[in-house]
């Protein structure tokens, strides 16, 4: 297991430094001057080099990736200075000439709009996408499963017929088409009836007393929009393993040892049947937390696509930059995380 571990790394390093790399020249090679946004349009020549100068922006561009790679690396060589201390933290493992190997968190640069440290920033807004995520991934997980086994236990039944149908309408539909349908229906028409909103926060604060709370009902209609897509897909997979399991020899013995119906289905074929679900359940979380992008910026919800679309308009570059990045390495410790639970789940499987 452990060389299983250490070769997905060190795979996963090699994709992110593939990301870096990409996102870094994209970037850079976009039309636009950084230190310009940053002085302001009044600013003279001399404020703007300065800025340049300060960012890195006067040197070629081959050395200004090596320098952004050494940035966003935990592994970094840097000055031992205080500036340097207090731009990176971390401690030093070892001393090379006036710079020292320093193990730090990755420095993803600072905001142009806000001059924050990027990597806070997007922490600050992860917990949003990561509960709507979880909540979208739950609803489809639970609901698909459900679906799946009730289409599969009466085959070729009207409910079958209805459940495919209606799967195949959820695959079909974009994610934002949903979530603006699911808005203006849910939020805007019925929002008498559904006591729900356009837009709302996970967290809000009571304007009489201060008090902070947890507002489950501004999650609902986020994670239905989000959910549908995952849930149209579990429901045909699981609905297709379940009758393949059903048709195996081992379950025609069991019946005919006098197991019943239910204990057949629950202990020996649904357990069989789960294991591509689980597989696209568990790549569906890190594609939900990249998919929910739109479906934030639609509901105003606070999370990293609204980070990162208000850094593409207003040109923020090291937020889009550190978010495509963030969103990367979450792929890669996902997928190792898969392949380990996939593992667990299926004897045939071995970690080698």
């Amino acid at each position: 297991m452990f060389a299983f571990l250490f070769r997905r790394l060190l795979q996963g390093i090699l994709v992110l430094i593939g990301v870096a790399c990409t996102v870094f020249v994209l970037f850079n090679v976009l039309p636009g001057d950084p230190a310009a946004l940053l002085a302001g349009q009044r600013s003279d020549v001399a404020t703007r080099a300065a800025i340049a100068a300060d960012l890195g922006l006067d040197q070629p561009l081959p050395t200004r990736l090596l320098g952004y790679l050494n940035d966003v690396s935990p592994l970094g060589l840097h000055p031992q200075d205080s500036a340097a201390r207090a731009r990176y933290g971390g401690f030093a493992l070892l001393p090379v000439g006036q710079r020292a190997l320093l193990l730090k968190r990755p420095y993803l640069r600072r905001s142009f709009q806000s001059n924050k440290d990027v990597l806070t920033l997007l922490l600050d807004y992860f917990p949003g996408t990561l509960w709507l995520a979880v909540a979208a991934m739950l609803l489809a997980a639970t609901g698909g499963v459900a679906l799946g086994v009730a289409a599969a236990l009466r085959p070729q039944s009207w409910l079958d017929r209805l459940l495919v149908s209606v799967s195949v309408l959820g695959i079909s539909v974009p994610s934002f088409v949903a979530a603006i349908a699911i808005a203006v229906t849910f939020g805007f028409y019925w929002s008498r009836y559904t006591g729900l909103s356009l837009t709302g926060q996970l967290f809000e604060t009571d304007p009489f007393t201060g008090v902070r709370h947890l507002a489950w009902r501004n999650l609902l209609l986020p994670a239905v929009a989000l959910g549908v897509r995952p849930l149209a897909i579990i429901t045909q997979l699981t609905r297709s393993s379940m009758l393949d399991v059903l048709s195996q020899d081992y379950i025609r013995t069991a019946r005919a040892k006098g197991l019943s119906r239910a204990a057949t289905v629950g202990r020996h074929a649904l357990r069989n049947a789960l294991n591509p679900v689980v597989t696209a359940v568990s790549g569906w979380l890190a594609s939900l937390m990249a998919g929910a992008f739109f479906i934030e910026y639609i509901f105003n919800w606070k999370g990293l696509g609204t980070v990162t679309l208000r850094a593409v308009e207003s040109l923020d570059f090291p937020v889009v930059m550190g978010a495509t990045l963030f969103v990367a390495a979450l792929f890669v410790l996902i997928n190792i995380a898969v392949d380990m639970l996939y593992a667990l789940l299926d004897p045939r499987v071995k970690l080698g």
